[in-house]
């Protein structure tokens, strides 16, 4: 956030820029960084400021008592000129002047009408930014961005650009490009350009255009129109006391819209939008060919409305395995042909987005697909992209996998103040002492583990990899901040395969054991400790030679000082965060240390150290540079000695907080729960205030023609690019694997969706939220034994696992495919569950229920092979020859999966394969048993339950509420 801001609106300008009439500036006062946007009236521009100290005009936007009120919630002091003394707020008159001298020269030098003003505006905001300021010999993006910013992507506005016709719409012998007007940038990697012939707006990679900026192509191909009588009409009105908006009933509507909107627009997240690869432009087409102006409304959800404060940094995710999780253009990772997603950077445009109704859940938007501009509402912001209809409806089903789903769920437990990103900026900072202390204390780390070798000039023939400095503040379970982090890492993503690295896989602890060692510590009685290696990675050793370019903070040597910095290079000679190989060399390490002293694991759980000695075992659960201790008082004290010896060491106490879960305490059990990601998760898609209900998910109509869950119909309109929809399903589908089976099966159907999701859908995911928002704590409950309580885990008859399984027969009637759901329990609590859309085509409810059991059956077996290698190791009670019971209501199935038979016409056609539980049930290794559906706990998995039975499936698992445990 900037300190002090002058802000000032020009306008309204004639003729318009489609709807836009005016545009704001706002100027910071010490580095004069300023941001620049489109309005369509000056009510919707206060939202925009958010500084500690901001200078004003004296218009009826700025004046009312909403707006001192509003400024006054967030902390603004506002300062106003003294009327028609225009010098008092003189940084943003001057930007402004500035400005129009830019763009009315940009214009004039092209071919284009001027009513492209708004595009030459946002240009030479950019210009602006990337000059020296008066004051410094610095520019303005130098200032604040913290290095000296790359102009190497700047073109001439408004010259000839030609770029790639989309893969679908070329041949193999037509023209490969096709001719565009250059109209600015997005981001340093992607252009704005204008289609010639109809003045749409497109974007497209820099990196594939060709440029020429001798030619200056007009609009409408060899149509003319008189340029220089419509240069003659351009006015610029800058709003005084003397002419101004005059304050109307709708002025203060709006006014109060937006104050309930603006916390929306600062808590979306930029990260996983889907944005159109082509916008509209609303360029007036007095010298395009006609058409036919069509207009089409679409729903937009409140809660995506995009945010148009614009930031210096968006907080980078933070990955738990300590390394910071990259960011990616393009598809998210296990996608499939879906529309690229653009990060916004603060050199960026700041996207827009239209808001048309002030009540209600749903705005209304209307799409400018070949519309007018009397079609557009008066009150927009900046410039409206909008998805391509037709790349839409050609993108193939979305495959959301566990990467996808890890990174929606870092992004949102990312902090929400802004980290720095080099030195400079922490120089800048008032809690630079702290990131001083936290630069020397890494580089104390990496000089006391002896990672460098000595500063000297590159060997030749060797390419050194590059470095960055990452800051981070740790923060515990309550959101505080215990600790200020630096570390140096390496840029992995420039090393060679075979040259640099060779194996990379590391293994990490999943959260099926971590539940499953939990319900240990609760049956046996024990205690649970964590622990930190301080920078673990720095132990392991490299197995192949590799170096790197000197990092800020390390001085040349003297006798080389005059010599240039990029000539030097250090080998590395242990593991660096941020190589490929550096997780995997810090569990060699680890695990190698380990086996040495006698702790024991195998290839199942590899990251699960046990030893067993004559008065209690010890069990280090390891999830990358966490240690999970577990065992009596006095194994435990044993243990941290044992890695202390060899490993600088943090002992944290009793383990509250690990994996992302919240781990708490209490006198009758441990509950482990994700309270406070849910509340980040209904706060960044702005349900934080909504109403509670009490099911997930409406119960679906047998009728397929009204079930709300349906793919999307012809006469429906997918949901805008700017609603991020897949976000909200990753940000759903990580809650629902960690802790919350219970939202499980209703985040499953709508993920279907995620490749054509439409308003209906859009419903669903605020049913889901609405429903957490009642349940925010609530979250898996392992008790402790009691004589009152006979479902404690620590009670004999209920220590074993017990797995249900289940089967929802055409669950996706218009694929005609079925839903699998299954969930294990120990003690009447879950660790292990999945709701999954089977991959076959089950002909029937036998078919299904017999493809439901195969799945629970192939979980069942690891589970067994898992918790038999824990309590064999540690020598605790336990019988490998008993079966585990899974329950299933299907009869038939049952009798199926006994004999192993296929015979008659009605089982002849399944695939033998699926016997594979016929296999384990003649080893014994299963059991098949029958229940009653109205007892089959897997039922929640499968199907929309009503209020009574859900809950009852919700308890008998072993969901529970933080603020209903004594």
């Amino acid at each position: 956030m900037l300190v002090s801001q002058s802000v000032h609106i020009c306008g309204p300008i004639q003729p318009t820029c489609g709807p836009f009439k005016y545009f704001m500036v706002l100027v910071d006062a010490s580095t004069r960084w300023s941001h620049v946007a489109l309005l369509s009236t000056r009510n919707a521009a206060f939202p925009k400021l958010l500084a500690q100290i901001i200078k004003l005009d004296n218009a009826a936007e700025f004046t009312s008592k909403t707006f001192d009120d509003y400024c006054m919630t967030l902390g603004i002091d506002v300062e106003h000129p003294v009327a028609y003394v225009h010098s008092q707020n003189g940084l943003a008159e001057a930007l402004i002047k500035r400005l129009q001298i830019i763009a009315r020269t940009l214009v004039m030098r092209t071919k284009l009408p001027i009513s492209a003003w708004g595009y030459a505006i946002l240009h030479a905001a950019t210009l602006v930014r990337l000059r020296p300021i008066a004051t410094q010999p610095f520019s303005a993006y130098q200032l604040v961005i913290g290095y000296e910013p790359d102009v190497s992507h700047l073109r001439v506005f408004g010259c000839l650009v030609n770029v790639p016709i989309e893969p679908p719409k070329r041949s193999k012998f037509g023209p490969q490009k096709r001719r565009g007007i250059y109209v600015g940038y997005e981001s340093p990697s992607i252009i704005r350009y204008l289609e010639p012939l109809t003045g749409d707006l497109f974007t497209a990679r820099h990196a594939d255009c060709d440029f020429d900026e001798t030619i200056f192509p007009s609009l409408g191909g060899d149509l003319h129109v008189d340029v220089d009588k419509e240069r003659r009409e351009l006015t610029w009105h800058t709003p005084t006391l003397s002419h101004t908006d005059p304050p109307t009933a709708h002025s203060d509507k709006e006014v109060q819209r937006i104050l309930s909107l603006q916390n929306v627009a600062n808590q979306l997240p930029d990260a996983f939008n889907d944005l159109a690869n082509v916008t509209r432009s609303h360029i007036p087409a007095a010298n395009v060919p006609a058409r036919i102006d069509v207009p089409v409304r679409r729903h937009v959800p409140v809660e995506h409305v995009a945010p148009n404060v614009p930031t210096v940094q968006r907080t980078l995710p933070s990955a738990i395995q300590s390394t910071a999780l990259p960011k990616k253009r393009g598809r998210p990772v296990g996608s499939k042909d879906v529309l690229p997603r653009k990060r916004r950077n603060l050199v960026a445009s700041v996207l827009p987005h239209e808001i048309i109704k002030d009540h209600g859940d749903v705005l209304e938007e209307r799409v400018p697909e070949e519309t007018s501009i009397s079609h557009h509402p008066d009150n927009l912001e900046i410039s409206v992209e909008y998805a391509s209809l037709d790349d839409i409806l050609k993108r193939n089903e979305t495959v959301i996998d566990d990467v996808f789903i890890f990174a929606v769920a870092t992004d949102i437990m990312s902090n929400d103040d802004m980290e720095p990103r080099t030195i400079v900026e922490c120089q800048r900072r008032t809690d630079w002492p702290q990131w001083k202390q936290a630069i020397q204390d890494e580089l104390d780390s990496l000089t006391k583990r002896r990672v460098f070798g000595p500063v000297a000039p590159t060997p030749p023939n060797v390419k050194p990899i590059g470095n960055k400095w990452v800051f981070v503040r740790k923060r515990n379970e309550n959101n505080e901040i215990v600790r200020y982090k630096a570390r140096l890492v390496a840029q992995g993503f420039s090393q060679r395969p075979g040259i640099d690295y060779e194996e990379t896989y590391s293994p990490v602890m999943d959260l099926i054991t971590f539940c499953y060692l939990i319900s240990l510590v609760v049956s046996e009685k024990l205690n649970m400790q964590l622990m930190d290696v301080v920078t673990a990675y720095l132990y392991g050793d490299l197995d192949t030679e590799i170096y790197m370019r000197v990092p800020d903070g390390l001085k040349l040597p003297e006798s080389n000082s005059s010599q240039p910095r990029n000539t030097f290079s250090i080998r590395l000679r242990r593991s660096l965060y941020g190589l490929k190989q550096s997780g995997r060399m810090w569990y060699n390490r680890l695990s190698e240390y380990l086996i040495g002293l006698g702790y024991l694991n195998n290839e199942l759980c590899p990251c699960v150290f046990i030893k067993k000695s004559t008065s209690g075992y010890a069990i280090i659960a390891v999830y990358v540079d966490d240690m999970n201790l577990i065992g009596t008082s006095k194994e435990l004290l044993e243990t941290a000695e044992i890695l202390k010896k060899e490993f600088e060491m943090k002992d944290l106490g009793k383990t509250r907080y690990c994996l992302g879960l919240q781990i708490e305490h209490r006198k009758d059990g441990i509950l482990i729960h994700q309270e406070n990601y849910t509340q980040k998760v209904l706060r960044r898609f702005s349900h934080h205030d909504a109403k509670p209900s009490s099911t997930p998910m409406i119960v679906r109509s047998l009728d397929i023609k009204k079930d709300p869950f349906r793919p999307k119909e012809d006469d429906e309109e997918i949901l805008s690019p700017e609603c991020s929809y897949l976000g909200a399903i990753g940000a759903l589908l990580y809650l629902a694997q960690c802790t919350r089976p219970d939202i499980s099966f209703a985040v499953n159907c709508l993920a279907r969706h995620s490749n054509a999701p439409t308003r209906r859908h859009w419903n669903g995911i605020k049913d889901i939220f609405r429903y957490l928002k009642g349940t925010t704590d609530m979250g898996l409950f392992y008790p402790y034994a009691s004589s009152s309580e006979d479902t404690a885990i620590g009670t004999s008859k209920n220590a074993t696992l017990v797995g249900y399984a289940d089967a929802g027969y055409l669950s996706d009637p218009h694929k005609g495919r079925s839903q699998s759901g299954y969930v294990f329990t120990i003690g009447n609590t879950a660790i292990s569950w999945r709701s999954r859309k089977q991959t076959l085509v089950a002909t029937s409810t036998n078919h299904s229920e017999l493809l439901a059991l195969y799945e629970a059956t192939r979980e069942c077996v690891w589970l067994r092979a898992v918790i038999g290698h824990i309590r064999s190791t540690c020598d605790l009670a336990h019988d490998p020859d008993e079966p585990i019971v899974i329950y299933e209501d299907n009869a038939a199935v049952i009798d199926q999966a006994k004999h192993g038979y296929i015979k008659g016409d009605t089982t002849k056609h399944i695939s033998p394969k699926l016997f594979f539980t016929h296999e384990q049930q003649t080893l014994q290794k299963i059991e098949v048993q029958h229940i009653g559906s109205e007892k089959n706990h897997a039922d929640l998995f499968t199907k929309s339950l009503p209020k009574y039975s859900f809950q009852k499936h919700v308890k008998a698992i072993g969901l529970r509420k933080l603020s209903e445990l004594p």
